[in-house]
């Protein structure tokens, strides 16, 4: 199965980079361990691809070509002759490093193990498996299927060749390659943390409103979205859960540090567009 990708994790982005991977001609398992959570994205594949269709970014058989592309399962033994196998589960490192020994058991030696983390380390993952030299990190952004850029992380045991085997899988994605450093938070991430940080700060000592910080950075800064919608766009959780990586990886920085408001809302499940309520309400 020279040509099957597998990917682990069927949420946000492991269905949004399945879609992706089908749509460059690979044959995709998508597995989770939660039957809905398959369903769930199955459904969001499918969505986007109709939508694709209809504002004619793709073809019709396009679309039914990606659908037949993909399979699920939550058996992992059925990824067992992939090439490549990207997970896209929970930002937790012990939760990480406990499906990456699964994952080196079940694969064939030669098969690449690559990491949808966004601030974690691959060293650490890799050294939680016997194939060090062909663990990397294939950092996607959220949409997966819509954001260009993935960033390539090097773990201090990853070999040039699978930094050369990824990078060239990434390009016939379709996507914009990136080679970063085994920092934490990589590039972007590191880089995201006083945007949003200091938006938060903004807001939590009443300096503005979330309407009018989001409205100053995409009138006078020229972004697309502001700091609070694209924390809502993110899932306030999995930004407090990145935020939380990186300060600690940090040895508690104070430039990193997160704010009790992001906390707040994940204890009020205020977690933006996937509850329906966040910053703004959908």
């Amino acid at each position: 199965m020279a040509n099957t990708i597998g990917i682990v994790g069927a949420g946000t982005m492991g269905s949004g980079i399945a879609q992706v991977a089908a749509l460059a001609g690979y044959t995709v398992i998508l597995y989770d361990i939660e039957q809905s959570a398959i369903e769930k994205g199955i459904n969001t594949i499918y969505n986007n691809l109709a939508k694709g269709v209809e504002k004619k970014k793709l073809t019709e058989k396009d679309s039914e070509i990606a659908r037949e592309q993909i399979s699920t399962t939550n058996d992992l033994l059925r990824l067992k002759d992939a090439t490549t196998v990207i997970e896209a589960v929970v930002e937790r490192l012990d939760i990480k490093q406990a499906l990456l020994q699964r994952l080196d058991d079940i694969l064939p030696h030669e098969s690449i193990i690559a990491s949808n983390t966004s601030s974690l380390s691959i060293t650490a993952l890799g050294a939680s498996t016997e194939r060090p030299d062909r663990v990397i990190g294939m950092h996607f952004f959220n949409p997966a299927h819509i954001m260009k850029l993935v960033e390539i992380v090097k773990g201090k045991e990853t070999s040039h060749t699978t930094i050369s085997r990824i990078t060239s899988l990434t390009k016939e994605f379709g996507k914009l390659p990136v080679l970063a450093s085994d920092t934490p938070g990589f590039i972007v991430n590191r880089v995201a943390r006083p945007f949003y940080g200091e938006a938060l700060r903004l807001l939590g000592e009443g300096v503005a409103s979330v309407e009018e910080i989001d409205r100053i950075v995409k009138k006078s800064g020229g972004f697309k979205m502001g700091p609070f919608e694209l924390m809502d766009l993110i899932g306030i959780d999995v930004n407090l859960s990145v935020s939380r990586s990186v300060y600690e990886q940090y040895f508690h920085e104070s430039r990193y540090r997160p704010h009790p408001i992001q906390q707040q809302m994940v204890d009020g499940n205020l977690l933006g567009r996937k509850t329906g309520k966040g910053f703004y309400e959908y």
